[in-house]
């Protein structure tokens, strides 16, 4: 049975996760011949202050385009 755990920032919508759990579920039954029932998702949510970048708190987004504080 695979188990995929994702994490994310907080604030993505019921239908962004749904969305994403139902392609990444297609994208493993594919690539192991499983059966879908099988495939198991974990989404974890973290607060803004509990994700960092290279030892900077943000998205890894913000920081690639310069939008970080102190940049």
């Amino acid at each position: 049975m695979p188990i995929i755990e994702m994490h994310f920032l907080e604030g993505r919508s019921l239908e962004d996760k749904a969305r994403v759990a139902e392609k990444v579920t297609a994208a493993v039954v594919e690539a192991l011949d499983c059966s879908p029932s099988t495939v198991r998702i974990l989404i974890t949510e973290h607060k803004h202050g509990e994700f960092y970048v290279a030892g900077k708190a943000g998205r890894a987004s913000d920081q690639a385009a310069g939008n970080m504080p102190g940049q």
